[in-house]
């Protein structure tokens, strides 16, 4: 753990003194929002009115420092057997309107991810639980300790009767663990409105690199996802009768799947690599930069080995190259046993993680060629159709910003170390979707280490993090007035 590079003076100080002094009462109110069962996962009507009761306890927090809320109902979510659910409110709230000042704008969802204790949790997920400072329970980082943590630090001032440094506005959902449903067509709807004077964007949903070094990230890959389905028939096969005469969907899905990346994580789609950002010698400094333990992060990930050897390239190749993952076959045998079947339709499920300057039709149009050309190369009598699924595009910030420069300015501030600059290999929509509507600065500012577990069993966020999280936010209000003079 790093301590600060020197003591705060002034408001600073009594703000982080604010902090510490409350720290027990601001667990408490983490224990509270754990408590409520905010899974918008699972489509089911106790656990979406559990969603609109959290909205409702965020709303009262927010208005109890005086914020102005509006809790925008946004309608109903068609799910695909028919039934219909209510969404949960998005939350807009802000807080001051001095022209003088930049409007931060603070993006935190509330909703989480499944789980039951007996899925492998040591404690109950909804019940917050300390042990040797590690604060576990669903939805700790992911993501209701940060939105928390912000709102921490707004208390703070507030208590302390301090004008805040900053206008602030928030927006709060509680769907984006079910793909954000409602929350690009509000913010297109807002653009003119709530989101009109707002100058930057904070995100606070994603992970440092390691235990006890804190980042800031600027960018992520998209991600397509595709489905290949080759048919014969409807009906299955019995290999006794059939086998030996046909053209079997599952030997030419195999074949199209194992066309697609050869074994040392190399795409084979012509032109896939075409678009991809030129290497820069500032880049690669900053991977060289970056604190990572490879030993310890091979074992933490219980994996014999890597395809690649040196820290720059393991980044690289998360971050700045695009990956492809094969998933599934949906309509195989997959059962324990021994089934002698020949599916008569097999449908492959893959993903490609883009990068800049990758574009999600590009890749479409190359994914179809590729496969086309394997396919036809078969000679096979069987159907065979490609589609994209989900088309996402990545998403990359400008580093100089006046945001990330306050961000590092508070990060050494409260942690005495500079930030590990990051990427984050995993696609997180809602940062492209505010950078490409409302056109302003986005940022992404993670306050949960790398072993939080987010989505796993035994979720936790450290309350070092939970706490110092807090400083930094408040520190972070503070270094944007400076620079905004």
């Amino acid at each position: 753990m790093f301590s600060p590079s020197s003591p705060p003076s002034g408001l600073l100080e009594r703000v982080f003194q604010f902090i510490d002094l409350h720290q027990n009462e601001f667990v408490q109110i983490l224990k509270e929002w754990v408590a409520v069962e905010s899974d918008s996962v699972q489509p089911v009507p106790h656990l979406r009115q559990e969603l609109f009761r959290m909205m409702a306890l965020a709303a009262d927090k927010l208005r109890c420092l005086g914020a102005s809320v509006d809790s925008v109902d946004t309608g109903f979510q068609q799910l695909p057997d028919g039934q219909t659910l209510p969404i949960p409110p998005i939350i807009l709230a802000e807080l001051g309107n001095d022209p003088k000042k930049p409007t931060v704008c603070f993006y935190g969802h509330l909703d989480v991810q499944p789980a039951r204790q007996e899925d492998g949790w040591l404690t109950d997920p909804y019940t917050l639980t300390e042990v040797d400072g590690k604060l576990y329970g669903r939805g700790a980082t992911d993501n209701k300790g940060p939105v928390l943590a912000w709102i921490n630090a707004v208390s703070a001032f507030r208590a302390l009767e301090e004008d805040l440094p900053v206008n602030i506005k928030f927006i709060i959902e509680g769907m984006e663990e079910a793909g954000s449903v409602a929350l690009e067509e509000l913010v297109r709807k807002e653009k003119d409105r709530f989101f009109s004077s707002v100058d930057y964007v904070v995100i606070s949903d994603n992970l440092w690199i390691n235990q006890g070094k804190p980042a800031l990230t600027y960018g992520t890959r998209g991600n397509s996802y595709f489905r290949v389905e080759v048919k014969c028939r409807d009906q299955d096969f019995h290999s006794g009768t059939f086998g030996g005469i046909l053209h079997e969907p599952m030997a030419d899905l195999v074949a199209l799947l194992g066309s697609l990346v050869d074994s040392s994580g190399h795409i084979l789609i012509p032109g896939i690599y075409d678009q991809v950002a030129p290497l820069t010698e500032e880049e690669r400094k900053m991977y060289k930069a970056i604190d990572l333990d490879l030993e310890e992060y091979r074992h933490s990930s219980h994996v014999k080995k890597f395809l690649f050897d040196t820290k720059e390239e393991i980044l690289m190749h998360l971050w700045r190259y695009p990956s492809l993952s094969i998933h599934g076959i949906e309509g195989a045998f997959d059962e324990p046993g021994a089934k002698t079947v020949i599916p008569g339709r097999v449908i492959g499920k893959f993903s490609i993680r883009l990068v800049p300057h990758m574009n999600t039709s590009v890749v479409e149009k190359q994914v179809k060629q590729h496969l086309e050309h394997i396919f036809s190369k078969r000679n096979s009598s069987n159907q065979m159709t490609v589609s994209m699924t989900l088309g996402l595009q990545p998403w990359m910030a400008n580093i100089k910003d006046n945001q990330y420069l306050a961000a590092k300015r508070a990060i050494k501030t409260v942690f005495g170390t500079e930030p590990d600059m990051t990427r984050d290999g995993s696609t997180i929509p809602i940062a492209r979707i505010f950078q490409d509507i409302i056109q302003k600065s986005v940022m992404m500012l993670p306050l949960g280490a790398v072993d939080d577990g987010e989505h796993s069993q035994n979720e936790k966020i450290n309350r070092w993090n939970y706490i110092e999280g807090s400083k930094l936010f408040a520190a972070f209000f503070l270094e944007m007035a400076k620079l905004h003079l």
